[in-house]
């Protein structure tokens, strides 16, 4: 049994299990390959001939397809097709390596390194990037710049110099964004380091993952002594990713659907230290009665949330994918649901991070956008300096904008027309775009702060 056990509330500190309350919503959405899902169970030097047999020929469903073809027609313009043909060609997917730093690295990095893999987190900018980024950044302010990179921009040196993620250059040193432990490993080609076998008692040097899914878990700052709680962990990679960056005093790791939540305690088990067993708790709770039942009682909440995963989507079966899409349209109200119960559990002053691993605007910025305007004490962040400009050498970003040159739409969790909204689209949130050569994400980020 994991060491990570789920517990059952006995009072207000406590927590409380359920019955998983989104059903058919346990797919929830994967920001990648999470290191959970490789086939090559091998450890040792990267081999070629073994990356491309890793790499199953898949058939996209074609109905699926056509839906995503006639919304994101609409919604990324020209952009579409290049993120589509990224999208339907697997083989060109890259993959990041975040390393763990509670297992013995010995020989991990040396090798990486000679595969022509480079580190894309460290403990700040370099000198010479944070002179480039001033005399650039009025160029690269232009939400459209960073569409447009060129694909060989992404193409890494193994000794180039890199941004730490998130790092804010234009705070003071006590406010910038520093994770000096949380370290991923990027190659410019879509080469794959093998996976680990799960040991029990043995922890894992690193977990697999896209690396954009570690960008929701940056921008939530997390820091050493702070409360926080992943609402939607499953299968665990961020919250993986959050015991990298810091030592919270308690992390709730919440899934309410059975089988994934083993999955959660299982991942949990092969990369956190026996030692972290007291601040990291499992939670079986529904996730929209958090707000209720621990309102106002953390710094910092992660909602990963359960989405259309348009990556999982498009070679999933076709009746599988008829039904998928059927469902899709409830998807934004527990969306909705969840994030109002996190900006709720949240403490005054405290912050939000909702993510999705989709490129629907229905999903994305219309549910940031109609909650904040049910939520007075709600305020959204601008992530486009701290995270998209330092980032734009590895990432295509684009910000929150419901469509390609239109007029933004009113907020709403279904389509429709309308006048615009009284908040600005740069602040609902960031949109990772997979393009040639930068083929992470999708991947949408949005910071939210309840006001004190």
């Amino acid at each position: 049994m994991s060491k990570y056990r789920i517990s059952t509330r006995q009072s207000s500190s406590a927590w409380r299990s359920l019955a998983p309350a989104w059903g058919s919503w346990a797919v929830h959405c994967h920001s990648g390959p999470e290191e959970v899902l490789q086939p090559e169970e091998r450890t040792g030097a990267l081999d070629e001939q073994v990356t491309k047999r890793c790499r199953k020929v898949r058939s996209s469903c074609q109905s699926v397809l056509y839906c995503f073809d006639q919304q994101y027609s609409q919604e990324l313009g020209d952009l579409w097709a290049s993120t589509r043909a990224v999208l339907l060609d697997p083989p060109s997917w890259q993959y990041g390596v975040m390393l763990n730093r509670f297992s013995a690295l010995t020989g991990v990095t040396q090798v990486l390194q000679s595969q022509g893999f480079s580190t894309l987190l460290c403990n700040g900018p370099s000198t010479l990037l944070q002179s480039k980024y001033q005399a650039v950044k009025d160029s690269l302010l232009r939400p459209d710049y960073l569409s447009k990179c060129p694909p060989h921009d992404s193409h890494l040196q193994p000794d180039s110099p890199s941004l730490a993620l998130g790092q804010d250059l234009q705070s003071e040193p006590s406010r910038s964004l520093s994770h000096p432990t949380l370290q991923c490993y990027i190659h410019p080609r879509p080469v794959r380091f093998p996976s680990q076998a799960h040991r029990p008692g043995q922890l894992k040097q690193y977990y697999l993952l896209n690396a954009a899914s570690l960008l929701p878990v940056l921008a939530l700052k997390v820091r050493d002594g702070e409360r926080v709680l992943d609402l939607c962990s499953a299968p665990g990679g961020k919250s993986i990713a959050i015991m990298q960056c810091a030592t919270p005093a308690l992390l709730c790791c919440n899934e309410p659907d059975p089988h994934r939540r083993n999955w959660l305690a299982k991942t949990l088990e092969s990369f956190l230290s026996q030692s972290l067993s007291s601040r990291v708790v499992v939670s079986a709770q529904d996730g929209r009665s958090f707000g209720k039942s621990d309102a106002g009682t953390y710094d910092k909440v992660l909602v990963d949330a359960p989405c259309s995963n348009d990556r999982s989507w498009l070679y999933c079966g076709s009746q599988q994918g008829e039904q998928r899409l059927k469902e899709r349209a409830r998807l934004p109200a527990l969306q909705a649901q969840l994030l109002r119960s996190a900006l709720s559990a949240v403490r005054p002053g405290g912050v939000v991070v909702y993510s999705t691993c989709t490129l629907s605007s229905f999903e994305n910025s219309a549910v940031v956008e109609a909650v904040l305007n049910e939520c007075p004490e709600a305020e959204p962040e601008d992530l486009w300096e701290e995270i998209a400009i330092p980032l734009s050498t590895y990432f295509t970003f684009r910000t929150a904008h419901p469509g390609h040159g239109q007029t933004p739409r009113k907020p709403s969790l279904q389509p429709q027309n309308g006048s615009s909204s009284s908040y600005h689209h740069d602040r609902l949130g960031i949109l990772v775009l997979p393009q040639p050569g930068k083929t992470w994400g999708p991947m949408f980020l949005s910071r939210i702060r309840r006001r004190k």
